[in-house]
């Protein structure tokens, strides 16, 4: 029988750029290890980082993806209205916007079935972001 279960997650603050963080949601979430099978959605309640699944070995994987979006997406941009924030504002919302909101992940015998290489990415878009909140749901057989 399939079975819900939904907690809140509350990341520590980052710098600006692109953050590794499945150990740090995977020490909240303990529930996943519990699940035999089954799937983990995760949803950041903020509109100024998002959340990517890619390289989790190398970091400078990390530091390209920040260079790029910065290339991408960059401060300043004389058309910007909402600039009420800093010019990291209106950047942070449209990098958040490209690569969005929410995951939805495999469990498989109470681990994440993400590949060999594959992590949780925080993107922290602000230079001052804070502590980031994020809800986690997850349908899945549960052992007893």
């Amino acid at each position: 029988m399939s079975q819900w279960h939904q907690q809140n997650i509350k990341l520590r603050p980052k710098p600006r750029g692109f953050h590794l963080v499945t150990s740090e949601v995977l020490e909240q979430l303990t529930i996943v290890r519990h699940c035999q099978i089954g799937l983990l959605h995760l949803f950041i309640q903020h509109t100024s980082a998002s959340l990517t699944v890619n390289e989790n070995a190398d970091p400078t994987v990390r530091d390209d993806f920040e260079r790029h979006f910065n290339q991408m997406v960059p401060e300043n941009a004389p058309y910007y209205e909402h600039t009420y924030e800093g010019a990291d504002d209106m950047p942070a919302h449209l990098k958040a916007s490209i690569l969005g909101t929410s995951l939805s992940l495999p469990i498989s015998n109470g681990r994440l079935a993400l590949g060999t290489w594959q992590g949780i990415y925080l993107c922290e878009h602000r230079n001052q972001g804070g502590s980031r909140r994020l809800l986690a749901t997850i349908q899945g057989q549960f052992q007893a």
